[in-house]
């Protein structure tokens, strides 16, 4: 069986899979390039730049699995993939906490005005202005976070909001109760998290973070943002879409939300330079699996799925 990688994977990734038999090759392909050289192997393993959509898999009718690596599959056609007889895979797990880390690091740089101190702090006078301004922060404690969104990524955050003793609301339109287990001290407690309507939710949260994938709607949008207290801060390490940016970047000059942690973004890689400069806004490059742990168990997780998809073909 033939792999062709075009978004990179860990080492340990590839040479499992050679090491079980397969034929792989990693390319750093363009459309028209991935167009042409597809049809040639019986497998695809990607991440979120490379698009598999309905012409190209119509195009490959060797194709037997799409593998992305991570969680969301907005860059893949997977009904027309699955109605085509070809196995979609995707590692829901494995990024999980690498995710929810980057999100708390928002949330608490945030509070702390720490993007504004790495931006500002250039001398002594600098020096001087800043601890007298960010005298103003706050912190976690007792204020309310809402995840909109309970996977994963939104329960791995609320673990560590729940340790910070923040409160936690969810809006999650899929679920109907979520128990959070924590692990203190080798006990385990469950706390159960209140679902709230996304309305109620937006009305009484000091902090929102998305944790969905893009149905072709925005979550947060201008009317949403009427709906929010003064002062709430916005994370989104989900998908840029979620947030109509501009709604966002009004609602900031205004005061209604005090700041924003952005790790995903309407228009990747071009991001708008209002965003990238404002002082409110603390901004990554779309790095919430980039850790070399996560990617280490998307790796295993990745070679362990297509392991048992052979023996299921087999």
């Amino acid at each position: 069986m033939k792999i062709l990688i075009t978004d990179g994977l860990e080492e340990t990734g590839i040479s499992g899979l050679r090491t079980h038999g397969f034929t792989v090759d990693v390319k750093s392909l363009n459309p028209q390039e991935l167009f042409e050289q597809l049809p040639n192997y019986d497998g695809i393993i990607v991440r979120s730049a490379t698009k598999v959509r309905a012409e190209l898999i119509d195009h490959c009718p060797n194709l037997k699995f799409i593998a992305r690596g991570g969680v969301g599959l907005d860059n893949i056609d997977v009904i027309h993939a699955q109605q085509k007889g070809i196995q979609v895979i995707n590692t829901p797990a494995a990024s999980s906490r690498s995710v929810a880390e980057l999100a708390m690091a928002h949330m608490l740089g945030l509070t702390r005005g720490l993007q504004i101190c790495n931006r500002s702090l250039k001398d002594k006078d600098s020096f001087i202005s800043l601890k007298k301004s960010q005298a103003n922060s706050g912190e976690l404690k007792d204020r309310t976070l809402l995840l909109i969104g309970m996977g994963k990524i939104g329960r791995e955050l609320a673990k560590m909001a729940l340790g910070l003793e923040m409160q936690v609301i969810a809006y999650d339109p899929f679920i109907k109760s979520a128990v959070i287990e924590m692990n203190i001290r080798r006990h385990t407690f469950e706390i159960e998290i209140e679902l709230v309507s996304l309305e109620t939710g937006l009305a009484r949260a000091d902090y929102i973070s998305l944790h969905s994938p893009y149905d072709g709607k925005k979550i947060l949008d201008e009317h949403s943002f009427k709906l929010m207290k003064k002062g709430v801060f916005i994370i989104n390490t989900s998908r840029g879409e979620n947030i109509d940016e501009a709604s966002l970047m009004q609602s900031i000059e205004t005061g209604i939300v005090k700041g924003a942690g952005l790790d995903v973004f309407e228009s990747e890689p071009d991001i708008h330079q209002s965003l990238i400069n404002h002082p409110n806004i603390s901004i990554t490059p779309h790095i919430g699996a980039s850790t070399t742990d996560a990617q280490q168990r998307i790796a295993e997780e990745l070679v362990l799925k297509i392991m048992n998809l052979k023996q299921e073909k087999a």
